[in-house]
């Protein structure tokens, strides 16, 4: 019996086989995207078609030789009208009329009343020109005819046939027929081809001339920068430099502005141009505004340099090509050439290049020196190239200070005194360094006294970073502060009696500091000194501190110097270097001397001195070496008295040595073979004694480090 099942719910498997159903399945289409109006899509095409490079350039290039042949019609007219009538000394009158020279602008009159008489003249003779014109015709045209009649004649003989007189007329009718006929073949072609050609010689003068605004221009010739300076773009920056007068006085010139300017020479690295400035206008209005004038000029500030010659109211512009101050000058003579010597006296010091590619050579002869600046602008190696031309004078004593340390180490063996480090012990030493060289140049004064014709070397006082030890609080045991600018502060008043009376007996104070201000450089100590330079400065305030007001007044500007990119580029004002006649300071690029290099300079200067006994203030927290010490103050003198090597060491170490005795010395001898010993009676010290005992001291450290 067979069961039927029936189910109560509906199958949810789909069914497969043959018998499955096709499913079809439907994508519903997507939104439709809104047509934006015709008008919308038509402008943005064309917007872009305009803005198109392609279109721009195309424009432009239009518009700029459709400008050409404007500018040559305006050109060929303006030269034809001058050409004809006094025009041009009328303009020429006014311009100098402008410029406040009279005596010139009546020179232009006088000329332009000289060419309308000749055109007086010319004018009546046009009124006789006719009947002289028809006389010279017949004239003219009878003789001919006789020549020709005369020359058929000799043909006619000639040949034995009289038809041939009139050959020669009649060959002279032909010709004159033939150039009929080619005159009518080419008129009519010339008379169309004729407006294109006087339109292709109209554009070739507007495209010589450049007669099409700069934004016409291909983008190439649009930048300005780096172009060379001419007449009219010097006139045009002087023009828009914002001066009202000088815009007016210009603008009355018209085209012959340049009148203003000499010539433009070619002066190093740029150019060099006086202009003398419009009546109404002071050089000090154009000064002030150099940023402006370098722009107008498409040059930047650092750039153009603006100077103050002997002629009045005339300022000399120095213009430099475009990026070339930012390339380095090339190697110092004392690198590049080992076989160079000083001379103190008569030389001068290869320093640099000035602005002009020139080599600037300063005389240090009997000349106190200041050289300041921001930090980090070069400074010191100014200052040491100066030093290590002279160390090559061996006449030539020096005692530095490089209140900084590590800078001038390469003189360890060249100066008779080296002070090297910041703290107050060094600036105290420095001070008591300072006053030994017032007491050496006292002594020389004495000496002079008996004997006014004695010559002495030169003995020159250096102490880097200055302001250190104007900045000093510390005071002596008698409550004198070392620092200060006051006449109880020591450091002050020594430099003070160096600068008062040491040129005199070659005793030479040179002070390197930076950021100068009253407190770290007081006046009278800059104003001192004969030979200023200064560095990049943030303000003129402090540029005048550097180098004096009437060297800033005279166009000098240490503080337009950039920081950072005008690295060892100085303003100096001093007698002891060249400076252009009428200005008042001279930049100068010096030389790098790397430390390397100033070593090796360094060198060369110990084997001309067959060595110096350096006085060497060592770091604070540095061990000293006695021995070592002893040998260094006795120099290259056989014997010294005891009492003598007391005071040296005194002097080159009061910390260490200062309350030495004979004893403590001949303690510190004992046992190394140079314990003193009497001579004529007086206890002194052998050096070759001293010698050996550090030779033994040498090798016996050399013995223990081996084993």
């Amino acid at each position: 019996m067979t069961e039927n099942v029936i189910s109560l719910h509906k199958p949810t498997d789909p069914p497969t086989g043959a018998n499955a159903p096709t499913v079809l399945t439907v994508v519903p289409d997507p939104a439709p995207v809104p047509r934006l109006p015709l008008w919308v899509r038509s402008g943005r095409v064309i917007r872009t078609a305009v803005t198109h490079d392609v279109t721009k350039t195309t424009a432009r290039a239009a518009a700029r030789h459709a400008l050409y042949v404007y500018g040559g019609t305006r050109i060929v007219t303006r030269r034809a009208w001058e050409a004809r009538t006094p025009a041009r000394y009328e303009r020429l009158m006014r311009a100098a009329e402008a410029a406040g020279n009279l005596e010139e602008a009546r020179e232009w009159e006088e000329r332009g009343q000289h060419f309308r008489e000749a055109r007086h003249r010319r004018r009546m003779d046009l009124l006789h020109s006719p009947i002289e014109a028809a006389k010279g015709a017949a004239i003219s045209a009878g003789t001919g005819v006789g020549v020709l009649v005369a020359l058929g004649v000799c043909m006619a003989i000639a040949t034995k046939d009289a038809t041939e007189v009139v050959t020669p007329l009649m060959a002279v009718i032909k010709f004159i027929n033939l150039m009929i006929t080619i005159v009518q073949v080419v008129w009519g072609p010339a008379i169309t081809i004729g407006p294109f050609l006087a339109l292709l010689a109209l554009w070739s003068v507007g495209a010589h001339q450049k007669a099409a605004p700069s934004w016409s221009m291909p983008e190439h010739q649009r930048s300005s920068e780096g172009e060379p300076i001419t007449p009219s773009i010097v006139v045009k920056a002087l023009r828009d430099l914002g001066v009202p007068a000088l815009r007016n006085a210009i603008k009355e010139m018209g085209d012959v502005g340049a009148s203003m300017l000499g010539p433009i020479r070619i002066a190093g690295c740029g150019v060099e141009v006086d202009v003398t400035l419009p009546s109404g206008v002071s050089t000090i209005e154009v000064q002030n505004r150099r940023r402006k004038l370098a722009e107008n000029l498409t040059r930047h500030e650092h750039e153009v340099f603006i100077t103050i010659p002997e002629a009045a109211r005339t300022v000399r512009l120095w213009i430099a090509d475009s990026g070339a101050l930012d390339e380095p000058i090339g190697p110092s003579p004392l690198v590049t050439d080992e076989t160079m010597t000083a001379d103190y006296k008569k030389g001068r010091a290869p320093w640099g290049q000035d602005l002009r590619g020139d080599a600037a050579a300063l005389s240090l002869y009997q000349r106190h020196l200041l050289i300041t600046g921001l930090s980090n602008q070069g400074k010191t190696a100014s200052l040491r190239a100066l030093a290590l031309w002279a160390v090559l004078d061996k006449t030539v004593e020096f005692r530095i200070a490089d209140l900084k340390g590590g800078d001038w180490v390469m003189f360890d063996g060249v100066a008779t005194v080296l002070i090297q480090g910041p703290t107050d012990d060094h600036v105290i030493k420095a001070t008591e360094m300072v006053e030994g060289v017032v007491e050496e140049m006292n002594r020389r004064i004495e000496a002079r006294q008996f004997d006014p014709n004695v010559e002495f070397p030169a003995l020159l006082c250096i102490v880097d970073e200055a302001q250190v030890a104007f900045m000093c609080p510390v005071k002596d045991e008698d409550g004198n502060p070392y620092g200060g600018s006051k006449a109880t502060s020591r450091y002050f008043m020594a430099v003070r009696k160096v600068h008062n009376q040491g040129r005199a007996v070659n005793v030479l104070m040179w002070q390197g500091t930076q950021d100068p201000t009253d407190q770290n450089l007081p006046k009278l100590v800059r104003e001192g000194a004969h030979t200023r330079a200064s560095l990049a400065l943030g303000t003129e305030s402090q540029a005048r501190m550097a180098l004096g007001d009437k060297a800033v007044d005279g166009g000098a500007a240490p503080n337009l110097l950039r920081p950072g990119l005008d690295q060892g580029t100085l303003v100096v004002a001093s007698s002891g270097i060249d400076i252009p006649k009428g200005q008042s300071s001279i930049t100068v690029r010096t030389h790098f001397i790397g430390h390397d290099e100033a070593t090796a300079i360094a060198e060369r200067a110990k084997a001309l001195r067959a060595g110096v006994p350096t006085l060497r203030v060592i770091e604070q927290g540095e061990k000293r070496d006695a021995l070592a010490d002893i040998a260094a103050v006795l120099g290259t003198d056989a014997r010294v008295l005891t009492q003598d090597v007391l005071k040296r060491l005194a002097v080159l170490d009061a910390g260490a040595y200062g309350k030495w005795s004979f004893i403590d010395l001949k303690r510190e001898l004992e046992g190394t073979g140079a314990e003193p010993y009497k001579s004529d009676g007086r206890m002194v010290i052998a050096a070759d004694r001293l010698t050996r005992a550090l030779a033994d001291r040498d090798n016996q450290a050399s013995a223990s480090a081996s084993q």
